[in-house]
């Protein structure tokens, strides 16, 4: 619909505020789902709608939140009678630059590897209602809520490929700024802006306060509209009743400044009500309305931050290719993807900032090993990839499946070359190396390898790919066969980078091709190249003579502040001998300081984490690797994670290491000795939601706890049974919807009455530590590892 993507781009426009309190104060029970009242209710649903309306809202979300097919077997009769309540309220209003929003949340299931729903098939689920909503009569997506990248993309597929509404995307950020599952705005933005949202922002989990520095940052990075709708602050019980602590007027002042920050469609979540965006639009209907301004940012992105070649000179680890290397090819042959996941953790340890992935051998199945390796590797290492193929089906499947913006190697000037892959770029989004060479070969002159890079950025444009989304590798050839190669491969990285104002790359160890000392040519020539503007090298890590050629060129370029980077580097040269460039070859983990097992499990490597402790098995005793081994590591990895260092996808690897090296010596010491006390956990009534239970669960089982997991929508006298029959002492209660922390306080005052010394701890998005305490928990946790270290202290 042209006509919303013109006018968020032309005036300040207007989201509604929350539905849930409002539902529960016409009588929402406890645990009923606040979408069946699509059906029941129809003429509250229209008159809250109204209300919005009539305060100045331009976009009007359906009740259809929680609305999938995980939730409702009626689902076409849900979405349909949502859009129509909507639809039947804009109606009556009459006022034009009105419209219904088809509102879509998380499903709350967590995406393969790190849970158990496959990425299609989430695809598939939000394609079911997209389906529906579009035939319905919906004006747009909001796809709002979302705490994991992944799942927003899947989501966003799934719009894309059902429908040719206007996207809206906003996601829940945690006080850090970051998502459940690490991504920082600028990750989640280029990701976003890749798969082509029209609009995007923040919504829900926090307060208007709180998201100052959150739309500081994304009026900083993004090129689209920003979407801000904050809670109505944060929530508390008061006199038996859930509030916010915002009245209108506080939330209003506020929605002032994020409007001068940058935010550009205002509204509300959790706790707002019409009164809260009837005076947000008073008091900003009337600031200067400022479009964002495209960045011109070539940017990629990996699950959690953003790689940017506007900044220093990118390296880029070429060492997951098989090209010239004999055990990388066994790796890809007897798929050992541990090897292949170790050969992308020693590459980032020595500070490349993206890793090339490359499986192409003619004897396996390519499309299948990328995929395999490109979904296992995002999973433990937090670089961004480069998706290296010459077969567009294996790129596609790798394009799709992976967790961020990528870097596609590559595309050339030949016409069925770029025909097969600029629709992939602008499909999934991505940042395409372009080689200049086309039917005629590489080019002998630098003006020729200028005119193909033209030539390709002219024929993306027709797709709607910006040149910022282009970098253009010029093609270094080696100067044993022409003396002249490398001042021509220079040139045009300096022509290229200056007249067409893109970012340039190059595979700098072809220069030195068939002569000796290859790695002295090779940091040569990366320096001269640096010194003309190129952008990005792909290079050898394990060189220490690239190394300290990228180091010390950052340094006299005015590039490294305070030669700080330098300084570490050559530190780390004084106190170890530099690493042989056969030592990406070994398969062993010794170089760490830690023990193998420990150290496997710190990466998150399985297959390696339960050889070792097969291993140890000969030497010590069962329960000596556990308290000694296992434990410790998971605690390593638990303190990372709590000072940021590390995030949830590679939190859950090593605690799934580490379930494999506890598989590995529980033959030997016994199921029943093996267990610590049982914990009982469960989602509360009426919220389907148990992507953080099941991280809870995760992580206490790899600690050694009996988890006995309830599951989801359970009803308090569930838990109180499942209690008494396990005489576990602690429970664990979770919830993310603000229409279901009722369940959670009527599930506890059921344990209180009939299980008197249990302990209780409390989670989810929608919890505080001060709403914990007022419902009578024993414990608040903000993530699993605290869930972990309240257990761990609990029964010290």
């Amino acid at each position: 619909m042209t006509e919303i993507r013109e006018l968020i781009r032309q005036k300040r426009t207007y989201f509604d505020g929350g539905m849930g309190t409002l539902l529960q104060e016409r009588g929402l029970l406890p645990g009923e789902l606040p979408e069946t009242w699509n059906l029941t209710h129809p003429d509250e649903l229209i008159e809250i709608h109204s209300l919005y309306l009539e305060a100045g809202a331009n976009f009007i979300t359906a009740n259809t939140f929680g609305a999938n097919s995980l939730k409702f077997s009626n689902l076409e009769e849900i979405i349909k009678a949502g859009i129509r309540n909507a639809k039947k309220a804009v109606e009556l209003f009459g006022a034009p630059e009105r419209f219904v929003a088809f509102d879509i949340g998380p499903s709350g299931r967590m995406i393969g590897p790190l849970g158990n729903m496959d990425f299609d098939d989430a695809v598939e689920l939000f394609a079911e209602s997209v389906k529906i909503a579009d035939a319905a009569g919906a004006d747009l997506f909001i796809i709002e809520t979302m705490n994991d990248s992944y799942e927003q993309k899947a989501a966003i597929l799934a719009c894309k490929e059902n429908s040719r509404l206007p996207i809206f995307a906003t996601n829940a950020y945690d006080e850090h700024g970051r998502l459940m599952t690490g991504a920082d705005p600028a990750a989640v933005i280029a990701l976003l802006e890749g798969l082509g949202v029209d609009a995007l922002g923040v919504n829900c989990s926090l307060g208007p306060k709180q998201m100052r520095g959150l739309i500081s940052q994304y009026a900083k990075y993004s090129s689209v509209p920003i979407i801000v709708n904050p809670n109505a602050g944060m929530p508390k019980k008061r006199d038996g009743k859930t509030v916010y602590d915002i009245n209108a007027d506080e939330f209003s002042d506020v929605m002032v400044e994020l409007a001068e920050l940058g935010g550009c469609i205002l509204g509300g979540c959790c706790g707002t009500t019409p009164e809260y965006i009837r005076k947000t639009v008073e008091k900003t209907s009337s600031i200067e309305y400022i479009t964002p301004n495209d960045k011109a940012t070539t940017v990629v992105s990996s699950y959690n931050h953003a790689v940017s070649f506007n900044d220093l000179p990118v390296l880029i680890g070429e060492r997951i290719n098989p090209t010239g290397k004999k055990r990388f090819k066994q790796a890809l042959r007897e798929n050992d993807i541990d090897y292949i996941i170790n050969e992308g953790i020693s590459q980032q340890d020595k500070g490349v900032h993206i890793l090339d992935v490359n499986v192409g051998l003619p004897e396996i199945d390519e499309s299948a090993m990328l995929d395999s390796v490109v979904t296992e590797l995002q999973t433990v290492c937090d670089l961004p990839l480069q998706i290296d193929t010459s077969r567009a089906d294996a790129m596609e499947i790798a394009l799709r499946h992976y967790n961020g913006k990528a870097l596609i190697n590559s595309v050339n000037a030949k016409q069925e070359v770029m025909d097969a892959v600029f629709p992939l770029a602008k499909k999934y989004g991505g940042v395409i190396i372009a080689l200049t060479l086309d039917e005629s070969g590489i080019p002998n002159s630098a003006a020729e390898r200028f005119a193909l890079a033209e030539k390709m950025i002219r024929e993306a444009e027709k797709y709607g790919i910006d040149k910022k989304n282009i970098i253009v590798d010029p093609l270094a050839m080696t100067i044993s066969s022409d003396i002249n190669s490398a001042r021509t491969t220079l040139e045009a990285v300096r022509i290229i980078s200056d007249k067409l104002g893109v970012r340039t790359s190059l595979g700098v160890s072809n220069i030195s091709f068939g002569l000796p000392n290859r790695n002295d040519i090779n940091s040569f020539f990366l320096t001269m190249a640096f010194e003309n503007g190129l952008s990005a090298a792909i290079i050898n890590p394990f060189s220490d003579e690239m190394m300290t050629s990228f180091h010390c060129w950052k340094a006299l370029s005015g590039k490294d502040e305070g030669c700080m980077k330098y300084i570490d580097f050559a530190s780390n040269k004084i106190r170890k001998q530099p690493v042989a460039e056969t030592a990406a070859y070994k398969p062993t983990l010794e170089g760490s300081g830690l023990h193998p097992l420990v150290s496997s499990i710190v990466k998150g490597l399985k297959q390696s984490a339960f050889a070792e402790a097969k291993k140890l098995l000969v030497t010590e005793l069962p329960l000596k690797i556990i308290s000694e081994y296992i434990v410790p590591a998971l605690d390593i990895v638990g303190e990372k994670f709590e000072k940021k260092a590390l995030f949830l996808p590679q939190l859950l690897m090593s605690a799934e290491a580490a379930g494999e090296a506890f598989e590995a010596v529980k033959d030997a010491i016994g199921e029943t000795t093996a267990k610590k006390e049982k914990i009982v956990i469960a989602t509360v009534k009426g919220d389907i939601h148990d992507i953080g239970k099941n991280i809870v669960k995760t992580l206490l089982k790899n600690y050694g706890y009996d988890v006995i997991d309830l599951g989801k929508d359970i009803k308090p006298e569930s838990v109180v049974s499942a209690v008494k029959e396990s005489g576990a002492p602690l429970v664990g209660l979770s919830a993310l919807m603000t229409t279901t922390v009722d369940a959670m306080e009527e599930t506890i005052k059921l344990l209180r009455a009939e299980c008197p010394n249990v302990k209780i701890m409390v989670g989810g998005a929608v919890m505080t530590k001060e709403y914990a305490d007022s419902i009578g928990a024993d414990s608040y946790s903000k993530d699993a590892m605290g869930a972990v270290k309240y257990a761990e202290e609990l029964f010290s």
